[in-house]
């Protein structure tokens, strides 16, 4: 629980005022006291209070006190909402690392029935978004909820040389920024947070989710950590997914897998490839991939076989569309507040009440007049 106002907690000095000044007002009348003759005539006409009916309403009052003052800080809660508005911005490695064989049949295989297995058990009103990258990235399908209009582009992904983890963010911040007018573009110059992905000047993180599923380190374009520190800015969290093995293995793409820019060199156990002479990484970055989940508030998840992935993705709703949201509470706060100080007066109301002076057992006393009954 948070407190928006915490100044306002001043209030609840009242109660040793309160106190104070009930110490000072018997002092007071002690000093006034008019001596009589017989304390015990005094004490009978009195109404008995026992010792726990004189302090039950004062710590009613204190509890009730404690209860406004809280009220009037205005404290907030955090609880966990399912949240239908989210976008889940997925963008997927196309590397052409992506062909290697340590994953049967293929990597680029493997990813793509486990994003489509996603995309079809996925239930809920959020959209879902891909993105594609190598040395370059761009959006493919637009947020949507048409899971046949995602798969076939699914179906279609292509390796290129190259991975622009860096661009894969910014594309899908300024695809995210297409429909959520609280995000700004890649363009718009954003406060920086410090990294810790609470935005500027803290708060929630927006309904809406990056995905990074990739097999390697960045290559070409902007740094990961630079991208990841604009989605900080902007709340958006980066979740990421290291995917295969750091084993050397064959390099193997049917030709609906290859685009028509690469040729392979280097063969099995070689534990890389070119394109067109220039090297390529076949590792994965985890330490870079770890940092920018970290940055943006999300997680890393590490998946070196096809059922491991398949199970991360499954996982990930329950990740991104349970939103953590701040709610105010101090209505709450005020009603019990209220309540316990009524209750405090109405009970020392009640149990100072007079009592009726106690009658003879024979019956009600008669006043004498002295003199002969009044005849009519």
């Amino acid at each position: 629980m948070s407190l928006t106002w915490p100044w306002a907690l001043a209030i609840l000095l009242a109660f040793p005022l309160l106190l104070a000044y009930r110490w000072w007002s018997r002092r007071r009348r002690r000093k006034v006291a008019v001596t009589l003759s017989s304390v015990a005539l005094v004490r009978a006409a009195l109404p008995g209070r026992s010792s726990w009916r004189r302090r039950v309403p004062l710590a009613l009052l204190a509890v009730g006190i404690l209860f406004a003052g809280t009220a009037a800080a205005r404290p907030q809660a955090s609880v966990v909402v399912p949240d239908d508005a989210a976008t889940i911005l997925l963008a997927i490695d196309v590397s052409g690392s992506m062909c290697s064989t340590d994953v049967d049949p293929n990597r680029l295989t493997a990813a793509q029935a486990a994003a489509k297995e996603f995309i079809a058990e996925h239930e809920g009103g959020a959209k879902i978004g891909l993105v594609a990258f190598s040395g370059t990235a761009g959006l493919l399908v637009p947020p949507t909820t048409e899971k046949d209009k995602l798969a076939k582009a699914i179906d279609g992904l292509r390796t290129s040389r190259g991975t622009a983890i860096g661009l894969a963010i910014l594309a899908s911040i300024d695809a995210i920024a297409e429909i959520n007018p609280d995000v700004p573009p890649t363009g718009v110059e954003v406060p920086d947070n410090g990294g810790t992905g609470g935005g500027p000047g803290g708060g929630d993180y927006e309904p809406d989710t990056i995905v990074i599923l990739t097999d390697g380190r960045n290559t070409d374009g902007v740094d990961p950590i630079t991208a990841a520190e604009q989605a900080a800015a902007r709340r958006l969290r980066v979740f990421t997914i290291g995917f295969g093995t750091d084993q050397p293995s064959p390099m193997v793409c049917s030709s609906n897998q290859i685009s028509g820019n690469q040729s392979f060199r280097g063969g099995p156990g070689g534990g890389g490839f070119g394109f067109g002479g220039r090297g390529r990484f076949q590792d994965m970055d985890e330490p870079t991939l770890t940092k920018v989940a970290e940055m943006t508030g999300a997680k890393y998840f590490k998946a070196d076989n096809a059922k491991a992935l398949g199970d991360v993705l499954r996982d990930l709703p329950s990740q991104v569309t349970l939103q953590h949201r701040k709610t105010e509470i101090s209505v709450w706060f005020a009603l019990a507040g209220a309540l316990l100080v009524l209750a405090a007066v109405a009970l020392a109301q009640w149990w100072s009440r007079p009592r009726p002076a106690a009658t003879p057992a024979g019956g009600p006393a008669t006043a004498s007049t002295g003199g002969p009954p009044i005849r009519r």
